[in-house]
């Protein structure tokens, strides 16, 4: 049983509204080393409040939208968020190789589909050019350890045009830059493309991979009206046209790998050609080849959806998994304030830019920490939420409860408590949280 001391303390942090504190004195079977948590003692309900949404790293895209509409240009807005990062140029025709379909199971009731658009296609290693609307289909009978491989093209009107084994090196072209390939095979509508597709077969498996070979501004394209949407003002857009551009030439990786990103949120969303909107390549024509650079080196250009008002140093939030700082400080990447000199921040129009979950009884929320190992303290008494970094955002929070103390970092935290809740209540859409509204 954790003992609780009466004494009270401060609140750790200015400006984040928290409950009266008390001081507690860690059980035996807490980690030895500390004497005492400053925690708060919670009552039979809990409400979480907060502000933002992302990881808080980098450019807020709801801020670039705010610093738009108050006259800020893009460079302006990248120097805010970039700090101390200059404006290089890329090669505008440099290629990227974006994943854009994995380890597909290509047989010979499902075989991998790509069909040309526009105009003719051709085939490396293969005579052609095939026409329009002609598709081409890879499948894999596997005889034994051995996938005999066979390559199908069929014209629109079900003419065969090629029946035979596929080239070693697959790779698919239009016949010119206006041309499209249609991966029909990826299971959205969003499976056309400019460039090339290269077709990737695993050795001894009917498995295929696809990779889109297209420009870098042609990839951006795809990526900048997924990632911020395309009728906010220009100078927001031309903002997110460079930092993605930086993200993406930063990964280019052409010695390590057959791709360089893949095409979902774990890097950017990339949707090809269905996606572009005129207002976002016409960013991407404003900003050619623009890069960040930190000394001589492109940067990472982390950006988020919604700072809430502020953001936070790198270090912060890529942590272990107790909270432990292990990343160096960048020095482009430091959290700051991000409101307006009337103190309103300029990411107020975000639909985030503050929220709270639901209340939950004391006993419901224990249950629901308990149920992880990571945050299991048995019943659950007490939060110590005053290790936060320069926005606000928790760093690590120490549990407090009848079977000892624990200390996680705030995204794990804040991942127990998402995936436990019930799936139709608003989850914790940050780390930046408190136990009272956050001015």
């Amino acid at each position: 049983m954790v003992a609780l001391a009466g004494a009270l303390v401060s609140a750790s942090l200015a400006g984040i509204g928290s409950l009266p504190q008390v001081a507690l004195a860690e059980s035996p079977s807490s980690s030895p080393g500390a004497a005492t948590i400053s925690g708060t003692l919670l009552g039979d309900a809990v409400t979480f409040y907060g502000r933002g949404y992302g990881h808080g790293v980098g450019m807020s895209q709801y801020g670039a939208r705010g610093r738009a509409l108050a006259g800020q240009d893009a460079t302006t807005i990248l120097a805010h968020y970039y700090q101390g990062a200059t404006i290089g140029t890329i090669d505008p025709a440099t290629r990227i190789r974006v994943l854009v379909l994995s380890r597909w199971s290509a047989t010979e009731s499902r075989p991998l589909e790509i069909a040309g658009r526009v105009t003719p296609w051709t085939i490396d290693g293969i005579g052609g050019p095939f026409p329009p609307d002609a598709r081409l289909q890879l499948s894999g009978p596997v005889f034994g350890a051995v996938v005999d491989w066979r390559l199908v093209v069929v014209a629109a009107d079900g003419s065969l045009l090629y029946d035979g084994a596929p080239p070693s090196d697959l790779v698919v072209r239009p016949a010119t830059d206006d041309g499209r390939l249609q991966l029909t095979s990826k299971p959205t509508r969003f499976n056309v493309y400019r460039g090339n597709l290269h077709l990737v077969t695993l050795p001894g498996s009917p498995r295929v991979s696809v990779v889109n070979d297209v420009t870098l501004d042609g990839y951006l394209g795809g990526v900048v009206p997924v990632e911020m949407p395309s009728t906010w003002p220009a100078a927001a857009l031309q903002a997110q046209a460079v930092a993605a551009r930086s993200f993406a030439a930063r990964r280019l990786r052409p010695a390590t790998s057959f791709y360089d990103v893949p095409d979902d949120s774990s890097s950017q969303i990339y949707r090809g050609v269905l996606a572009e909107k005129p207002a976002t390549n016409a960013a991407i024509a404003a900003t050619p080849g623009q890069v960040l650079m930190s000394g001589s080196v492109i940067a990472n250009a982390l950006f988020h959806s919604t700072g809430g008002g502020a953001t936070e140093s790198n270090e912060n939030v890529y942590t272990t998994a107790t909270g432990r700082r292990v990343a160096r400080p960048v020095s482009y990447l430091r959290g700051s304030s991000d409101r307006a000199p009337d103190g309103t921040a300029y990411d107020a129009g975000a639909p985030y830019a503050t929220w709270s979950t639901r209340t939950y009884a004391l006993s419901q929320l224990s249950a629901w920490l308990a149920g992880d190992s990571r945050t299991n303290v048995g019943d659950l008494l007490a939060l110590d939420l005053h290790d936060r970094g320069v926005s606000g955002r928790l760093i690590s929070v120490t549990l407090i409860g009848t079977a000892g103390t624990r200390r996680v970092s705030g995204e794990v935290f804040r991942a127990v408590f998402n995936k436990a809740r019930p799936a139709t209540d608003p989850s914790l859409r940050s780390t930046l949280f408190d136990l009272a509204p956050i001015p």
